[in-house]
C-alpha cells in the first residue's frame, strides 16, 4: 500500500480479502496476547469471527485462562500475519463483551460437535485422562439428543476495540512499508513508521 487509506477497518477488510485468496492456512487465525494478574504476557492463536467499525471479535470459554486474564485486564494485542502476502497487521486496544444476541447467533452457527465441546470442556483446567473428556462429551451428547444445543453460560465472545492498528507490508532489503493508525477522538490519525 503506497498511500495509507483513511479508514483502517476498511483497509483491514481489503487485506483480509487478499489473504483469503492467497493464503494456504486459515487467514482468520490471529495471535491474541493478554496480561495475567502478575503482569506476565500470554499469547495464543484464536480465530477472527467478525470485524466492523466497532472492532475485531472472537469467541471463547470465559472461564479459560484467557477469559480470566481478560476479566482482570481488558487491554490486549492482536497480531495477524499472512506470509504469502508478506503482510502483518497488529491491533492494540481493550476488549468488551459482545452482545448476548451476537454470542447466541455465532454459537448457533457452529458445528454441533463444537457446541457439545463447549459444554464438555473445562478449558485450561487439568484433565486426568482423555477418557474423562470423552465421557463428558458422551454425557453432553446424550443430554441434548434430538434438540438444539444452547450456548453455555460460560461461553461467549469479546470485541477488541482498537486504539492502535499497524499495517506492515514486507519489501526487499527489509525496507518495509509501515503505517500506524492511532485513535483520535471519533477518527484516526495515520503516519508512516520507519521499517
Amino acid at each position: 500500500m503506497s498511500h495509507p487509506a483513511s479508514d483502517p477497518i476498511a483497509a483491514f477488510r481489503e487485506a483480509l480479502a487478499r489473504a483469503e485468496e492467497r493464503e494456504d492456512h486459515d487467514p482468520t487465525a490471529m495471535t491474541l496476547a493478554t496480561i495475567d494478574e502478575g503482569g506476565r504476557p500470554s499469547a495464543r492463536v484464536v480465530l477472527l469471527k467478525g470485524v466492523d467499525a466497532r472492532g475485531f471479535s472472537f469467541y471463547t470459554n470465559l472461564e479459560s485462562r484467557k477469559g480470566q486474564a481478560l476479566a482482570r485486564n481488558p487491554h490486549v494485542a492482536l497480531c495477524i500475519h499472512w506470509p504469502k502476502a508478506a503482510e502483518q497487521i497488529r491491533v492494540e486496544g481493550r476488549v468488551e463483551p459482545v452482545s448476548v444476541e451476537e454470542a447466541d447467533a455465532y454459537f448457533a452457527s457452529r458445528p454441533r460437535g463444537s457446541q457439545i465441546g463447549a459444554w464438555a470442556s473445562d478449558q485450561s483446567r487439568p484433565l486426568v485422562s482423555r477418557a474423562e473428556l470423552e465421557a463428558r462429551v458422551a454425557e453432553v451428547t446424550a443430554r441434548f439428543e434430538g434438540r438444539p444445543v444452547p450456548r453455555p453460560p460460560h461461553w461467549s465472545g469479546y470485541r477488541v476495540v482498537p486504539d492502535r492498528i499497524e499495517f506492515w507490508f514486507g519489501r526487499d532489503s527489509r525496507l518495509h512499508d509501515r503505517h500506524v493508525y492511532v485513535r483520535d477522538g471519533d477518527g484516526w490519525r495515520c503516519e508512516r513508521l520507519q521499517p
